[in-house]
């Protein structure tokens, strides 16, 4: 479940606008703790990667916040981290050892189309005609976060062909 304790029908624009911050925010920190995994396990393009995603989540997110921030001032938030999981944030089992470029890609890659999925679903349900804009917009810039990241996909020589599974150590008697 991606949210819990939201009433779809009822988002304010504010509640809205905060629930968009906060996606992008549970998505930049799982960029990062991604990137981390990967310079622990030695894959550091794997970790360019998810370092460079991470930032343009907290690009958006800093763009999202400045427009709540001018629409509505300090005005205390109703909705909270506790109420979404993986909106867009890849999720945790994506990440392994040895995770070539293109593995990394394709996570991102799914988590844009997830994040698509949320915002598409949500709009049937929503009332209000600034929240449905907002929606609109976001669905639509995940179309285009995915056809950056299919872009650069494309750009990628095949992977070697190797498994997870050959990477793994045998057992050793102690």
């Amino acid at each position: 479940m991606a949210t819990r304790g939201i009433d779809f029908k009822a988002l304010t624009l504010k509640d809205a606008l905060d629930l968009a911050v906060l996606i992008e925010q549970e998505a930049r920190e799982r960029y990062e703790d991604f990137a981390a995994q990967m310079d622990q396990h030695r894959t550091p393009q794997a970790a360019g990667f998810f370092r460079s995603m991470a930032e343009n989540e907290a690009k958006h997110g800093a763009v999202l916040a400045a427009r709540r921030a001018q629409l509505f001032g300090d005005a205390p938030s109703a909705v909270t981290s506790a109420m979404l999981f993986d909106v867009e944030a890849p999720a945790y089992e994506e990440a392994r050892a040895f995770m070539s470029p293109r593995q990394a890609m394709a996570a991102a890659l799914a988590s844009e189309v997830k994040a698509h999925a949320f915002f598409a679903d949500a709009l049937p349900v929503l009332q209000d005609a600034g929240v449905k804009r907002l929606f609109e917009e976001l669905r639509d810039e995940e179309v285009e976060h995915q056809a950056l990241v299919k872009a650069a996909l494309a750009k990628l020589p095949p992977d070697s062909g190797l498994s997870d599974e050959d990477f793994v150590d045998e057992p050793t008697a102690q």
